[in-house]
């Protein structure tokens, strides 16, 4: 909070020219520090870490590993007398966005329910991402739900998608998968959903390693959140909480984007491709890494601010090849469908007990020093499914 303060001077300036271009900057002023303590306080509140969790759950971290064990291994089909029986599966994605991280996952969870003999029928509702259609998704979540699915593939973000959650959560069907998102809530303790993704807090400590190691204490950063919800208070505020425990860089400005990547253009172009002493922008996303990218060019100091992806889809392996970004931390894409399908295997089999809380997958650190050979390795792995399915 020390360094938002420092920020006045911008903000006062800025203020007016960035209501009108809809990016919505954080506070800085002296008042509003208890008001964003609490805040923050209320959040962390919310939500169990991981291994928080594991070590509430003592058995809960053996069965997670013995799933991941499952994930990871060749498909074992489903015995022949259960194979006639269709399992309906509704899925809710953001997935209208340049990351192809939603529309992989689809790709590989239905790549693997076919390796595993299982009958399925797949709805599929697909809207922006950011928070910003919230209202169409609670429409479409009706719609799907009218259809009376065994499954649910739902994520959440923002304050309405909890409220829409725990509405089903409370009926009781159909089964919730939680998506992109690793720590359970502390209100749904004797409810929990499937947590299925990739764990925010871990990736963003792993670029937050990087700046460090790179830049040291020296010059400043800017900070591009997500919207104003879960993705950003994981991703955005544990790297600001990091980067200032390590003694790193001070924080110049920091602006929410709705994951919009003109909304992060616009930042950029406007404040923070000039200022003087500027290392990195970190993004809290891949849409509005490319954003930044983009206010980069428009500024004209795209060569000496370095800026990161987030998830390393092919879009960000594409920047990382041309020099645009310079690092990611790379997802194992298709564990995330892969997952999915085999916890519905194991609920076919009777064996809900083996279906962990949690499954929280991979991340490799990239960047523009890894050779050609190096990333088509990770390619193969993270895109299993979904590369295959690109090729036909």
């Amino acid at each position: 909070m020390r360094e938002r303060r420092a920020l006045l001077n911008i903000k006062q300036y800025l203020g007016i020219l960035f209501c009108c271009l809809f990016v919505c900057p954080l506070q800085g002023a002296a008042g509003s520090r208890e008001k964003q303590a609490a805040q923050e306080s209320h959040l962390k509140g919310q939500y169990i870490a991981v291994e928080d969790y594991f070590a509430l759950h003592p058995d809960e971290k053996k069965i997670s590993m013995n799933f991941g064990k499952l994930v990871q291994g060749p498909p074992q089909a489903i015995p022949s007398t259960l194979q006639g029986q269709k399992v309906s599966v509704a899925i809710v994605y953001p997935g209208e966005q340049v990351s192809d991280y939603w529309r992989r996952s689809l790709q590989s969870f239905i790549g693997r329910m076919q390796e595993l003999a299982i009958d399925y029928e797949i709805s599929e509702y697909f809207t922006k991402g950011g928070g910003v259609e919230t209202r169409i998704q609670e429409k479409l979540l009706k719609e799907a739900l009218a259809k009376n699915p065994d499954y649910l593939v739902f994520t959440l973000d923002v304050n309405r998608h909890k409220r829409l959650i725990e509405r089903i959560l409370a009926k009781g069907r159909p089964r919730l998968f939680l998506q992109n998102i690793t720590t359970p809530l502390v209100a749904w303790e004797e409810n929990q959903p499937f947590y299925v993704g990739f764990d925010h807090v871990i990736g963003t400590r792993m670029l937050a390693d990087y700046f460090l190691r790179k830049f040291g204490s020296q010059g400043s950063y800017g900070l591009l959140y997500y919207s104003q919800g879960y993705v950003s208070r994981m991703r955005g505020d544990t790297f600001h909480d990091y980067m200032h425990q390590g003694n790193g860089p001070r924080l110049a400005a920091s602006f929410y984007t709705d994951g919009s990547r003109e909304n992060a253009r616009k930042a950029v172009a406007r404040s923070l491709g000039n200022v003087p002493d500027l290392q990195f922008i970190y993004a809290c996303s891949t849409d509005v890494a490319l954003g930044a990218v983009d206010g980069l060019k428009e500024a004209g100091t795209s060569t000496r601010i370095a800026v990161n992806g987030w998830g390393g889809g092919s879009a960000e392996l594409a920047a990382l090849a041309k020099g645009d970004l310079d690092v990611t931390v790379m997802r194992m894409n298709d564990d995330n469908g892969v997952a999915m399908a085999e916890a519905i295997r194991l609920e076919l089999l009777g064996r809900k007990k083996d279906v962990p809380t949690i499954f929280s997958g991979e991340f490799i650190l990239v960047t523009g020093e890894n050779s050609p050979e190096e990333l088509n390795a990770l390619r193969h792995r993270a895109f299993r499914y979904s590369g295959i399915h690109e090729s036909r």
